[in-house]
């Protein structure tokens, strides 16, 4: 099993929730550009609701709103729990489910968890147990890696398949961040093009829950990327089985996973389109909305049944 270190890095205790912290700001003091729709009043959202699901023996939390085919959107290293602006778009077209993995939020931490792979199987039981067929699959960061190691254990099920500025493979020479050791201010600025954006969240207070689900969420992350750092050389071994129509998102300013490894992907996977968003860091939902949006709805409409 993976070790981790008895001392947890600061960056344990950055802002778990970045885009969630963001949310319920006034809109009225937000600049009139794309990212206004980040600060939206919640009255303003669409309905969602928020239950648990019990899944080969945990208990996940699940956030669900729209209407239409399903997209199962996977979070990333930072946790999800709560219905965000993006997802309010993308209702507009599809049922979308976003649950929390098992071992961060408020999902349970079940015994099986070890390794991305295990997230994989546990998706594919995910999509039998609530009948989910012709799924568009979006994953970002962690999430994007678990995207793929599913979309590799239940193609049948998956319309198609969408990663953004996803971890799990590796190129020689082109190291991604060591998230692990940058102190969380280094971090949250590190995470967006936008430095706007990164000095809302550091003058924002966390609650003791947020404080303690960053925790959660920071220790699953090491568990699951910790050694090898983000990566996994058997799916480079398998991710050419990858049968689904696939498309690669990723920001041109990414600093915590460089942009050369939307290229690699592509190479990996047979038939992969790449869309890359100028002047956009690490968060593509955040800081180019509405252009992730367009992208991942026109790219699941294309695809034939």
């Amino acid at each position: 099993m993976l070790s981790t270190p008895q001392t947890p890095p600061s960056f344990w205790f950055a802002p778990s929730l970045w885009p969630v912290t963001l949310w319920g700001q006034n809109p009225a003091e937000t600049p009139a550009n794309d990212l206004a729709m980040i600060w939206e009043d919640e009255s303003r959202m669409a309905e969602s609701r928020t239950y648990f699901e019990t899944v080969e023996g945990a208990q996940v939390n699940i956030v669900r709103g729209g209407a239409g085919a399903p997209l199962l959107f996977l979070h990333g290293a930072n946790g999800g729990g709560r219905w965000l602006p993006f997802m309010d778009k993308l209702a507009e077209k599809f049922d979308v489910i976003a649950p929390e993995h098992p071992g961060f939020g408020r999902s349970d931490t079940p015994e099986w968890l070890d390794a991305v792979k295990d997230l994989g199987h546990f998706y594919a039981a995910f999509m039998e147990k609530l009948g989910l067929r012709d799924v568009t699959l979006v994953g970002t960061s962690l999430g994007g890696w678990i995207a793929a190691e599913t979309a590799l254990r239940d193609p049948a099920r998956i319309r198609s398949l969408t990663l953004v500025a996803a971890a799990g493979l590796r190129i020689k020479g082109t190291p991604k961040a060591n998230i692990f050791l940058w102190p969380a201010e280094e971090l949250t600025r590190n995470l967006f093009h936008d430095q706007s954006i990164a000095e809302r969240i550091l003058g924002m207070e966390q609650s003791v829950e947020e404080r303690n689900i960053g925790l959660k969420n920071a220790l699953a992350t090491a568990k699951l990327g910790w050694s090898p750092r983000l990566y996994d050389p058997d799916l480079e071994k398998w991710i050419h089985r990858i049968k689904a129509p696939t498309q690669i998102l990723w920001g041109r300013q990414d600093k915590i996973i460089p942009v050369d490894y939307a290229d690699h992907f592509a190479q990996m996977i047979p038939g992969a389109k790449v869309r890359v968003f100028e002047e956009c860091g690490h968060l593509p939902h955040v800081e180019k909305t509405n252009d992730y949006v367009s992208e991942i709805i026109s790219f699941s409409e294309g695809v034939r049944p």
